[in-house]
């Protein structure tokens, strides 16, 4: 128990055991261990955790007592958390993987990845995450930019063989491109921003206005940043798409951090009212 009484939230403790490159701006890390045994595994394939990171400097020691060190700590010296997709798990193999996409030197998860070494540490909560596709769906359409695409790929691997639909996905160019295994019925456009800074591009809103499809008996997994997802809101309405068929939320959302966009969610500039 922690000091306020509140049972801890659980944490897994892996240590990375791979990292790859899977393209110019994404980095794989596989980690896994003897701690994967507290991972509590779920069939979403969205499913997300929050990882944890500290400054190597105050020496602590997972799992975080969270409510202990904010009574001994400034807040500048809490761990933090950032949320990511799993990738993938293999509970036979004791591991997973998780696939960051990294700006240069911006942020503090994507360096962090670029820099992580085998024996590295790599802490987090239990998994979120409720998607799965809906092997009954007449047909399915995926939207998201970079931070969905773990989601999507993770998606489109579970789908039934004779699956059919579309797969819109936004990244920075050619090179950022990756292998899917998908049914053959999933027609993939890869839409690219050409060096723009992401999130300032309505690429994924134009593409879906664009296409050609019915809502009825179409299942829709759409990700990514904030600003898209609300413009993908107003055209899942117009298309008369009801809310068993969605699953639609922002990853991300220009010029915030996660600290300020995790708070801007409980404010009426961060809420995606539902279609």
């Amino acid at each position: 128990m922690t000091s306020d009484s509140r049972p801890a939230r659980p944490q897994t403790i892996l240590t990375v055991q791979e990292t790859e490159w899977i393209n110019p701006h994404t980095v794989r890390l596989i980690a896994g261990g003897p701690g994967y045994a507290a991972f509590q595994d779920k069939d979403a394939t969205d499913k997300y955790v929050k990882i944890y990171f500290t400054r190597p400097e105050l020496g602590l020691e997972p799992p975080y007592d969270m409510a202990a060190l904010r009574e001994v700590l400034p807040p500048e010296d809490l761990p933090t958390t950032r949320t990511y997709t799993v990738r993938w798990s293999d509970p036979a193999a004791q591991r997973l993987a998780i696939d960051f996409v990294v700006h240069g030197n911006e942020g503090l998860a994507g360096p962090w990845a670029v820099s992580a070494t085998p024996g590295d540490r790599l802490v987090f909560g239990d998994p979120g995450g409720q998607y799965a596709p809906d092997p009954a769906a007449e047909r399915h359409l995926f939207v998201g930019d970079d931070s969905a695409v773990p989601a999507i790929a993770a998606a489109l691997e579970a789908l039934p063989a004779d699956a059919q639909g579309d797969v819109l996905l936004e990244v920075d160019g050619p090179e950022d491109c990756i292998s899917l295994v998908k049914p053959e019925g999933l027609r993939v456009q890869w839409l690219y921003r050409d060096g723009a800074v992401p999130g300032t591009q309505p690429l994924l809103p134009e593409a879906v206005s664009r296409l050609e499809w019915q809502a009825e008996g179409t299942q829709i997994f759409a990700h990514g940043e904030r600003g898209a997802m609300k413009s993908l809101r107003s055209i899942f309405k117009e298309r008369g798409v009801t809310r068993d068929q969605l699953s639609l939320s922002a990853y991300w959302a220009l010029g915030r951090d996660e600290l300020r966009f995790q708070a801007e969610k409980r404010e009426p500039v961060g809420v995606i009212a539902p279609v």
